[in-house]
């Protein structure tokens, strides 16, 4: 009957595995299922249990964790919120220059000021025209002109 024990920690490792999602504690629960298995074989034999859940725990970490995470888990995790809003187009709603103006981001409003050049002056962005945002600084999006609209 010692299976059933080798299965309930396997049950239990996969339940803390949804918790963290990290794939460590499902490479064990592995090593756990296996060990049920050779338990059915070998009820008697704690040494045999013992090394087999050690070696296929071990195994699935070094060898199937890297390859599962490769695969499940993004590569490029996706920026969210405000870090979403760089590199995205800015139309210009009332004009834009070193000190204020509004944009329009994706259907919504936000202050704006203009990008300073590389020879450290602020390009002014008349009404209509498109620019993209460089960063956000607090509720302010930094533009810089792209294109007439």
């Amino acid at each position: 009957m010692s299976w059933l024990i080798w299965l309930g920690i396997a049950l239990v490792l996969g339940i803390i595995e949804m918790l963290t999602a990290d794939f460590i504690f499902l490479m064990i629960a592995g090593g756990a299922l296996a060990t049920a298995g050779a338990s059915a074989i070998w009820p008697d034999s704690l040494a045999i249990q013992a090394i087999v859940f050690a070696i296929v725990s071990v195994l699935l970490l070094v060898l199937v964790r890297p390859w599962v995470k490769a695969r499940v888990l993004p590569k490029d995790p996706r920026n969210t919120n405000v870090h979403a809003l760089i590199g995205q187009e800015a139309i210009v709603v009332q004009p834009v220059n070193s000190m204020r103006g509004q944009v329009k981001i994706g259907g919504e409003i936000w202050s704006a000021k203009s990008e300073e050049t590389s020879s450290g002056e602020a390009v002014d962005i008349p009404v209509g025209h498109t620019g993209r945002v460089k960063r956000i600084e607090g509720a302010t999006a930094i533009v810089s002109i792209e294109e007439q609209h």
